[in-house]
């Protein structure tokens, strides 16, 4: 029997868009990120003049309403307490119990969005290729191993900078350290972490634009995605603004320090502002 025809889309081993015909008839269409935040596919009918969306079922649609507006609150909270730890250390008192808290907080927030993220592409519903255009939903599970989907790639590799972070932000509570600790302790974690939001951020484009960079200003799933990775090039520099030099013991700039961790983590708030529209 004639397979159906398939064309894929995407980078490297990464499938991220994939165009069959159904047994019965016409066209389906899964895109991964649009699957995945909102539980769409679309499908167009034979002879019909436009295509629609087919939804996923309610069970599915309520996992990702709820992990939508777990990873979004968390994403803003943690912009916002990040925002607020940057500017006291540049315009208020500059205590650093003070920053290092706000900073700690913020970071647990972030933890929570990217577990969330992470979770939620875990649990999306799945398409059947060759099937009709419709999404399965499967049961709920805490973990899965699928580093060849950009997606579980992107969110785990978010997560893990986030953990990657606390490290950072805990050590921050300590006293007394030399400099080669702080750069040990603080610094290089700060600068691993950041490594692992930009490949993150760089997966979720591949995701969106389906390998090739892209403008698509018209996608919100875009903008999220390109103003979260605006979000860690500012954190990134404000990294390697932070770093200690051995011989003054004083940071290379305290001012871009300062003013890329407000900056990006108002990044990161406008993400997840913005992703409270991206859902079911």
């Amino acid at each position: 029997m004639r397979q159906p025809e398939q064309r894929a889309e995407g980078a490297g081993p990464f499938l991220t868009r994939l165009t069959w015909q159904p047994p019965g008839g016409g066209t389906a269409v899964w895109d991964s990120r649009l699957a995945r935040r909102r539980g769409l596919i679309t499908v167009h009918p034979p002879g019909a003049a436009a295509a629609r969306h087919a939804g996923a079922d309610d069970t599915a649609v309520a996992r990702l309403r709820r992990l939508n507006a777990i990873a979004a609150t968390a994403f803003v909270l943690g912009g916002a307490l990040f925002a607020a730890g940057a500017a006291v250390a540049q315009f208020g008192s500059g205590d650093a119990t003070t920053c290092a808290s706000l900073y700690f907080a913020g970071g647990l927030c972030f933890n929570t969005g990217g577990g969330a993220s992470l979770l939620q592409v875990i649990n999306a519903p799945r398409h059947v290729p060759g099937a009709e255009g419709a999404l399965v939903t499967q049961r709920w599970r805490w973990w899965s191993h699928e580093p060849a989907r950009a997606d579980w790639l992107s969110t785990f590799i978010l997560f893990a900078g986030t953990l990657v972070f606390a490290v950072n932000l805990l050590a921050s509570f300590l006293q007394g350290l030399t400099v080669q600790q702080i750069n040990r302790l603080i610094w290089a974690p700060d600068m691993i972490g950041c490594v692992l939001f930009l490949i993150s951020g760089h997966l979720a484009l591949v995701e969106i634009c389906h390998g090739r960079p892209r403008l698509l200003p018209r996608r919100l799933g875009w903008w999220i995605v390109a103003v979260n990775q605006l979000g860690s090039v500012l954190f990134m520099v404000s990294a390697l603004a932070a770093y200690t030099r051995p011989v003054t013991g004083s940071l290379i700039n305290a001012d871009i320090a300062n003013w890329g961790t407000l900056t990006g983590a108002l990044c990161f708030s406008a993400g997840g502002l913005l992703q409270f529209f991206e859902r079911p």
